[in-house]
């Protein structure tokens, strides 16, 4: 069981870029994808029972929603163009980068103590493992796709 969950995880990963081209490389049919994509993998790297995979995938999802949001306000401060804003604005936008990014690890901690009352600790803390893991592959896939022979960390 657990070698067709790593051979469908692996395929989904493969087949992301025919299936993107295919539908005209809309966006949200690629993030629908790769978000099933993720699914799989890290059913598969956590080892999720039936029951688990129940209980789990409403927090995980609460919480990458919340990740998510955060992340996307982060990506709102940023500038390339610094030298156009003042004194005061980069001070401001710096300060809430910061705020934002205390809030991530606040979320992180919460949702440490979330994960473990419906997976055990093992589990816990293969996911933050797992996801790094698929971020990489993903990366990597992205890299590959575009020729470049950049090295992901």
């Amino acid at each position: 069981m657990k070698y067709l969950s790593h051979y469908l995880t692996l395929a989904l990963l493969l087949l992301l870029p025919l299936a993107s081209q295919a539908q005209g490389g809309r966006r949200g049919e690629r993030l629908n994808q790769l978000e099933s994509a993720k699914i799989a993998f890290l059913t598969d790297k956590l080892t999720l029972t039936p029951e688990q995979a129940q209980r789990f995938w409403p927090v995980y999802n609460e919480y990458s929603d919340k990740r998510r949001d955060l992340n996307r306000r982060q990506r709102q401060l940023r500038t390339d163009s610094p030298e156009n804003l003042t004194d005061q604005q980069l001070r401001d936008n710096l300060r809430q980068a910061l705020t934002l990014r205390q809030q991530e690890v606040d979320l992180e901690k919460d949702y440490f103590e979330r994960f473990q009352k419906v997976i055990s600790i093992r589990q816990t803390a293969n996911l933050f493992v797992a996801e790094r893991q698929f971020t990489k592959q993903v990366l990597q896939r992205v890299a590959n796709r575009r020729g470049g022979s950049e090295m992901v960390r």
